[in-house]
């Protein structure tokens, strides 16, 4: 034991950190780095579009096995 260790508290201390201007700031460097005509809907669109180009055209066994995925709600019902 060194002479530091009879310095800490028997019981925890209640700590608290307020990052709400962290987040603010964070914020708003994404919004910035997405740049002024980034559209969300758009972009959702075009997610979607990706996934039904992923799970189109699957064979008998891929779907067997995408159907399984989404029976047991690893991969969301489309």
């Amino acid at each position: 034991m060194s002479s530091h260790d009879a310095a800490l508290p028997a019981e925890p201390v209640d700590f608290a950190v307020d990052l709400t201007g962290h987040e603010m700031t964070r914020r708003a460097h994404v919004m910035a780095a997405l740049g002024a005509d980034w559209d969300p809907v758009e972009s959702v669109r075009g997610e979607e579009e990706a996934y039904d180009m992923l799970y189109s055209g699957l064979d008998e066994e891929q779907q067997r096995l995408y159907d399984s995925l989404v029976a047991a709600g690893v991969l969301p019902r489309r």
